[in-house]
């Protein structure tokens, strides 16, 4: 079976950034782009009332992934592109969609202020299911006047030139996380910048005086820690520059912090499959809806 990049495609703005950060990632790993509309049919009495048809409705809709696979194509030449219509509830089509791909991206919709980023209930129910990497992508910036600039350069959000940066737990840390987070960086040609946040002495929620001497001697250990896991890594991919990062606070902050001038923030989930049922995760979840960059959530066991 050939894996592919696959994309979901709604004909929003954050999905078309989506496809556009899909394609490139598909031209990096040689593999072909696949966008996926999913047509959620309005219920007859419905369609009926709107003098639509199930079969006017489809039509309709056909015309988004058709546009979108031809101006990828336009952009991207040589890359192959295909487009397929699926009818069904999205988050379950895209999810059982992620099951054949290499890597399924997805676009997550922009809010003002401090709100951060919304992840809808679609991009929610892949991520917390899927058990491929999923991307999650933001529309670019516009112009002052309300136009689009050049497309290929504002599409998405993030700097494509910036470095790739990790969430890394060494209690637990994970070579599934790892391997996407080093290949992310040598595909890129752009260092790796691994960050893991510890936590302070019970202190500091009482209020009690810090004690400055105890926590250099604790951020010391973390640091030896953190480089002990990397050390084969680093052999591994001798050509991707590593900045190593243990800074104490809050994980969650400290990534969405990161994420400003990254090109991709990559982040894991633990796969659950006893009674408990799917999870993201605290940090994860905080850094999907936060995070300026694209995210890329890797499950793993």
């Amino acid at each position: 079976m050939v894996h592919s990049v696959v994309v979901g495609l709604d004909g929003s703005a954050e999905s078309r950034a989506a496809a556009e950060w899909a394609a490139r990632e598909a031209k990096r790993r040689f593999l072909p782009l696949k966008l996926v509309h999913v047509w959620e049919a309005v219920p007859e009495p419905i369609a009926l009332a709107s003098l639509l048809g199930a079969e006017t409705q489809s039509e309709g809709w056909g015309e988004i992934p058709r546009e979108a696979a031809e101006e990828l194509r336009l952009r991207h030449p040589g890359l192959d592109v295909t487009a397929d219509q699926v009818p069904g509830r999205p988050a379950e089509v895209l999810t059982q969609a992620a099951k054949d791909a290499e890597l399924l991206v997805l676009g997550s919709r922009g809010m003002s202020g401090i709100g951060g980023f919304l992840v809808g209930s679609v991009g929610q129910g892949v991520v917390a299911h899927a058990e491929q990497p999923v991307v999650l992508v933001r529309a670019g910036e516009q112009a002052a006047d309300g136009h689009a600039m050049d497309p290929s350069a504002t599409l998405f959000a993030g700097d494509p030139s910036g470095p790739v940066v990790l969430g890394l737990d060494t209690d637990h840390p994970d070579d599934t996380l790892l391997a996407f987070a080093f290949e992310a960086a040598a595909r890129r040609v752009t260092p790796l910048r691994v960050v893991h946040a510890w936590n302070l002495p019970p202190y500091f929620a009482y209020g009690l005086p810090a004690d400055p001497e105890l926590n250099a001697v604790l951020g010391k250990q973390d640091a030896v820690a953190l480089a002990e896991v990397l050390h084969r890594w680093k052999e591994k991919y001798p050509a991707v520059k590593v900045a190593e990062e243990s800074r104490a606070g809050n994980p969650a902050i400290q990534l969405v912090e990161a994420s400003r001038e990254a090109s991709l923030v990559v982040v894991g989930r633990r796969i659950r499959r006893g009674s408990l049922g799917a999870h993201i995760g605290p940090v994860t979840h905080a850094v999907l809806h936060h995070a300026t960059a694209p995210v890329a959530v890797v499950a793993h066991d």
